[in-house]
């Protein structure tokens, strides 16, 4: 199918990929799983979920192989490559992609939630971020890279994850606390938020007045420039209320408690709302908050009423 790997498009945590062929001309994505774990639990995990899968913001799994210790996963092809390309903060990539800011966020908002509540099983993806999302000829956003999901039944609030292995910047915070790690589908929340954040391009083009460029201070920077009706220096008239309007539902998913956080099912109806409809959450930080507070937070959370 790649004519001996000769096309590399991508690298990821678990391998590469290689631009591929099927027998009727069909390209494809393969994805050679090059660092096994767990004698290949990762493999199985992402065959197992996303085989049952079918959304239009989540990549389609075409087929898999295994040959001895060998294995590969076969994917419908994505020409404009990984949202992280264009999350680089460079002038090109930035442009391109406030054109399409709205669509894109909106299209991976409903890919999670059909994750969390479309399947009979509800999926939580936890690795959430640019790299894992994929644009299509169009610019359609198809989320991908299940090794990390787990799936448990939708009357479950929280599962424990025993090692946390997310990408920092964009892992939830309750993941940080404990010696096993009580995680819910407000993790992905929490990530989809901190990608928005990402998306919007704000934090290298536009510093604060003092030079501080903290992950700390960034969101809480966003929060007072939003407050305070202020304007987003760099940001042309047109772009600015969208970019508001993201930064804001930004702001509420990466709210520090769990139960503080939107179900996905609440952000598709802020994204297809108007900016009017939409209030100001509280700013996102908290460090103060203690773990034993996370902890009954998340038990107590409704299962998918997004309760704040």
């Amino acid at each position: 199918m790649t004519k001996k790997f000769k096309h590399k498009v991508g690298q990821g945590g678990y391998g590469s990929v290689f631009q591929g062929w099927l027998s009727n001309g069909t390209v494809v994505a393969v994805k050679l799983i090059e660092k096994s774990h767990n004698d290949g639990e990762e493999f199985c995990n992402e065959v197992a979920t996303i085989g049952r899968i079918h959304h239009v913001n989540v990549v389609r799994l075409l087929g898999f192989c295994v040959e001895g210790s060998r294995r590969a996963l076969v994917y419908e092809f994505m020409p404009n490559g990984s949202l992280e390309k264009f999350t680089n903060n460079t002038d090109v990539g930035q442009c391109l992609l406030r054109e399409r800011l709205y669509d894109i966020a909106l299209g991976i908002a409903r890919g999670i939630e059909y994750l969390h509540q479309g399947c009979d099983r509800r999926i939580v993806h936890f690795d959430i971020k640019p790299h894992n999302i994929l644009l299509d000829h169009d610019f359609t956003p198809k989320i991908s890279d299940f090794g990390l999901a787990k799936s448990f039944c939708k009357e479950r609030n929280s599962v424990t994850i025993t090692e946390g292995k997310d990408t920092i910047g964009y892992i939830a915070p309750e993941l940080f606390y404990g010696n096993s790690r009580h995680a819910s589908h407000k993790s992905d929340v929490y990530s989809f938020g901190m990608l928005l954040m990402a998306m919007v391009g704000l934090k290298e083009k536009i510093g604060p007045a003092d030079g501080s460029s903290s992950e700390a201070y960034f969101p809480q920077w966003i929060h007072d420039t939003i407050s305070k009706d202020q304007k987003f220096e760099g940001i042309g008239e047109d772009e600015d209320e969208m970019v508001r309007k993201v930064a804001t539902i930004a702001l509420w998913c990466i709210q520090w408690s769990p139960i503080d956080r939107p179900c996905m099912k609440e952000i598709v109806r802020m994204f297809e709302s108007s900016t009017s409809n939409l209030t100001m959450p509280p700013k996102p930080f908290c460090p103060a908050i203690q773990p034993d507070y996370m902890i009954e937070a998340l038990d107590s959370s409704s299962t998918y009423s997004g309760l704040r």
